[in-house]
C-alpha cells in the first residue's frame, strides 16, 4: 500500500498573505493583529513571537516587527484559490481549517503519478497560482500525513514511506501526537514519557489509568500509528463560528456586550449567506490565565436570526460574568452548531413572515452592495471591529 494520503497546511498563512501583497515585508518579521498576536511570519517566530501572545511582549522580543491589521478578505480569498489547486489535484479534499487539508490521491497514479509526484506538483502549482508557500506531508493514514508536514515546516515536503512509519515517528517529541497540549505532555514528561516511542512501549492500560479512558486510547493507537480514518469529502461544516482576541486590558460588561454583537452579526450573516439554520449557540472564553471555557445553550427550534441568537449568547455571557470579573478575558468567541439546511426548517403555524428575518435579509443585502461598514450597531459606532477568525469557507 503506497502512503497516498497528503496534508497540506499553508505557512504563517496570514503573514504570508501580507508578505505576498507588500513586498518591503518580505523576510522581515511580521505580526498579524496589534492587540494579540493573530498570526506571526517565521522571522518573527525566530525571535520567539508566538500566535495569541500580548501585542506588548511580542514587541518587546521583537521590537523591529512590522504590525499590520489583519485583512480576513485577503485571507478568505487566498484560501479559496488554495482549494481549489486542491481540488484541481484530486476530487477527495477534506478540508479541516482555513489554511490545511487532506487529500488522498491514492488512485491517481496512472493519469497523475506517484504521490510524492503529486505532492510535488501540488507545492509548484500553489506557489505559481496563489503565491504563498505550503507544506505538505505524505503517508499511508492522515495522522502520519499531518506530523509529517509539522517536521517538515516551512515550505517543505516530506513523504513517509511505507514501512518506516515507527521509525520516523517514535523518536518525535509527545507533543507531536494529536491532541497532547501542554497540560497532556506535562502529565506524559513527569513519568518520564517524553517521545513518542516511550508511550507505544507502556501500553494501553497505563496511559489509560494516568489520561483517562478517551485519551489513554486515543494516544495509544496514535502511537502505534493506528488511524483508520479515510478522507472525507462533501462533508458540510458542523458549525459556523467567529471570534475576536481582546489583549490583557480590562473590559467592562458593555464593551463585552459590543464585542458579542459584532461577532453574532458577522456569524449569523454568513450563516443566511450559506442557507443555513442552527439550533445550538456556543460562548467560548479564554482567560489571562490562559484556560477556557465554553458553554453553550439548544434552541427550541432552528434560526438563523440575528436577535435571537444575540439573546441567547447574552444568556450565557451573563452567568460568565463572575468569572471573567475574577480571571479576565483575552478572547471571546460564538458559534451556532446543529447546523440544517434552511429548507428543512418547519414553519410555524399561522405562516407569518418573520418580520426579523426580513430585517436580516434587508440588512445583509446592503452590506454586500457597499460593505459590511455601510450599515453598523449603534453599539459598535467608533469602536474597533476587532479580529475575526473565519472558518472554513464553503
Amino acid at each position: 500500500m503506497l502512503a497516498s494520503i497528503l496534508h497540506a497546511d499553508l505557512d504563517a498563512f496570514y503573514a504570508s498573505v501580507e508578505q505576498r501583497d507588500n513586498p518591503r515585508l518580505r523576510g522581515r518579521p511580521v505580526i498579524v493583529g496589534g492587540g494579540v498576536v493573530l498570526a506571526c511570519s517565521y522571522e518573527a517566530k525566530a525571535r520567539g513571537v508566538r500566535t495569541a501572545m500580548g501585542g506588548r511582549e511580542a514587541r518587546r522580543r521583537c521590537p523591529d516587527a512590522v504590525v499590520v491589521q489583519p485583512r480576513m478578505g485577503a485571507y478568505s480569498a487566498a484560501s479559496k484559490a488554495v482549494f481549489q489547486v486542491f481540488r484541481d489535484t484530486t476530487p477527495f479534499v477534506e478540508g479541516i481549517s482555513i489554511d490545511e487539508a487532506f487529500l488522498d490521491v491514492g488512485g491517481l497514479r496512472k493519469i497523475s503519478g506517484t504521490p510524492t509526484e503529486i505532492a510535488v506538483r501540488l507545492r509548484h502549482e500553489v506557489r505559481r497560482r496563489v503565491g504563498l508557500p505550503i507544506t505538505v506531508g505524505v503517508a499511508k493514514t492522515k495522522f502520519l500525513a499531518k506530523v509529517a508536514s509539522g517536521v517538515a515546516k516551512p515550505d517543505g515536503l516530506l513523504v513517509v514511506p511505507p514501512g518506516g512509519e515507527l521509525a520516523f515517528l517514535h523518536p518525535l517529541p509527545v507533543e507531536r501526537l494529536w491532541g497532547v497540549g501542554p497540560v497532556t505532555a506535562g502529565k506524559l514528561r513527569e513519568r518520564g514519557l517524553r517521545t513518542v516511542g516511550a508511550v507505544a512501549r507502556i501500553g494501553e492500560a497505563a496511559l489509560v489509568s494516568m489520561l483517562g479512558v478517551a485519551a489513554g486510547r486515543h494516544l495509544h493507537a496514535l502511537a502505534h500509528n493506528h488511524d483508520p480514518r479515510a478522507v472525507q469529502t462533501g462533508r458540510r461544516r458542523g458549525s459556523i463560528g467567529s471570534q475576536r482576541a481582546l489583549g490583557r486590558r480590562h473590559r467592562t460588561p458593555r464593551e463585552l456586550d459590543a464585542v458579542l454583537c459584532g461577532l453574532v452579526d458577522r456569524v449569523t450573516r454568513r450563516m443566511r449567506g450559506a442557507n443555513r439554520v442552527g439550533r445550538t449557540v456556543m460562548l467560548r472564553l479564554r482567560f489571562d490565565d490562559f484556560s477556557r471555557v465554553a458553554r453553550s445553550h439548544t434552541l427550541p427550534r432552528a434560526t438563523a436570526n440575528t436577535r435571537t441568537i444575540l439573546e441567547a449568547l447574552r444568556g450565557l455571557l451573563a452567568v460568565a460574568l463572575p468569572m471573567i470579573e475574577e480571571r479576565g478575558v483575552t478572547l471571546v468567541g460564538v458559534a451556532v452548531g446543529n447546523l440544517d439546511d434552511t429548507r428543512a426548517v418547519q414553519l410555524m403555524l399561522p405562516f407569518d413572515r418573520d418580520s426579523g428575518a426580513e430585517l436580516d435579509g434587508a440588512l445583509d443585502a446592503v452590506r454586500d452592495r457597499f460593505g459590511s461598514a455601510a450599515v453598523t450597531r449603534a453599539v459598535l459606532l467608533g469602536r474597533d471591529p476587532g479580529l475575526s477568525m473565519p472558518m472554513l469557507p464553503d
